[in-house]
């Protein structure tokens, strides 16, 4: 299944996935219809590559405002969505027949519209980054601020955790971009030429050296730029899909980039090899894709649009390894090597099969007369 559209009436504006236990994910969409916003929950298969086809529950924004972005805590528990007016908390319960959530009470419902908004890895910060360029990065869950920028950028356009949680990563919609240390606030430019704009941005996921990928328009040239985190400074660059892009990701094992561009194509990167590894074209027609993400713990993508909506999508990349299929080879190497010993102890005479002892043959004593040992002690002392 290349693209699998998703039924969602009304406009879809924003979604997410939520990881859960068991590999049961679901799927957050936002979605607009004029009159009213609401939020939807769906199920997950990973069997056929698709959602419910109805929700498994839903919130409707009754005091208005629309849904931008979605932002999910890692434990999956929790979840934080930026509209029109503020930002919402919401708490999920249940399990996946009887999925609930609700709306809690949260101190930044009030501060507008927000471009961005990203937990860090270990789940221990939440920062968001405003329309307005304002930037706020909180401790979480008891949200005290650590760094609160009024004018950080001229408006945001993405932004990213390190592994580790001690970097941000943010650009600005004028090309620039901005790293935040998570400890005090303290910010490094990145370094830019007057014709390049630095777009998107994403730190590797995968444990080794840690770099950050940013996307650069350079005119009409689309360029992945490699940075070192220890320096700050490029090491390398490439341009593997010249369509300018929306949206950039990675996924959590770190092995995978993938990027949408703003006609509707959707290509993923193999970061070791730094080549096109799964290209769908024309996913979102024409359109720019708006969200994009990659499943816990499938390669599959969930991508948005204002045309078509909200699409499931299995990447055609290398399969990885199952767990039970990792422990079955182990098994099937263990009794290969059982059957191996047991021919080789069947058949072995040299070594396993030791000769009867009775079988052995007698050892007559020597007998040495007198004459023969006057022989030999007549040499004397050897010199040696």
């Amino acid at each position: 299944m290349d693209g699998g559209d998703v039924s969602v009436e009304g406009k879809v504006t924003c979604a997410s996935w939520i990881k859960r236990p068991e590999n049961a994910h679901l799927a957050v969409i936002g979605k607009s219809t004029g009159t009213c916003s609401s939020l939807e929950i769906f199920s997950f298969n990973s069997e056929n590559t698709s959602l419910s086809s109805s929700p498994k529950a839903t919130y409707v924004f009754e005091e208005g405002g629309e849904p931008l972005r979605i932002a999910v805590h890692p434990s999956g528990d929790d979840f934080v969505c930026s509209t029109t007016t503020g930002c919402k908390l919401f708490e999920l319960y249940g399990h996946e027949d009887n999925i609930k959530f609700v709306c809690k009470e949260f101190p930044i419902q009030d501060i507008g519209p927000q471009k961005c908004m990203a937990f860090s890895v270990d789940g221990s910060k939440f920062a968001t980054g405003g329309v307005d360029g304002h930037f706020r990065l909180f401790e979480w869950p008891t949200m005290r601020i650590i760094v609160d920028e009024p004018k950080a950028h001229k408006s945001f356009r993405d932004m990213d955790f390190s592994l580790d949680s001690e970097f941000l990563a943010s650009t600005s919609t004028d090309g620039a971009a901005r790293i935040w240390n998570t400890r005090d606030g303290v910010p490094v430019t990145l370094s830019r030429n007057a014709d390049e704009n630095i777009e998107l941005c994403r730190f590797s996921k995968d444990g080794t050296k840690p770099f950050l990928f940013t996307t650069v328009q350079k005119g009409n040239k689309t360029l992945i730029v490699v940075w070192d985190i220890s320096t700050w400074k490029k090491i390398g660059h490439k341009s593997l899909y010249n369509k300018p892009t929306s949206i950039m990701t990675i996924s959590l094992d770190g092995k995978y980039l993938a990027l949408g561009s703003k006609d509707g194509d959707v290509y993923v990167i193999d970061v070791t090899k730094m080549e096109i590894s799964s290209l769908h074209k024309r996913l979102h027609l024409g359109t720019n894709i708006t969200s994009l993400e990659f499943c816990p713990s499938e390669r599959v993508a969930l991508t948005t649009s204002s045309q078509w909506g909200v699409m499931v999508t299995k990447l055609n990349v290398p399969t990885d390894w199952k767990e039970w299929q990792i422990y079955l080879l182990l098994l099937g190497l263990f009794l290969a090597s059982a059957i191996l010993f047991y021919v080789f102890f069947e058949n072995s005479d040299s070594f396993w099969n030791f000769p009867d002892p009775s079988a052995r043959p007698k050892i007559e004593t020597l007998h040495v007369d007198a004459t023969s040992e006057e022989q030999w002690s007549s040499f004397g002392p050897v010199d040696l």
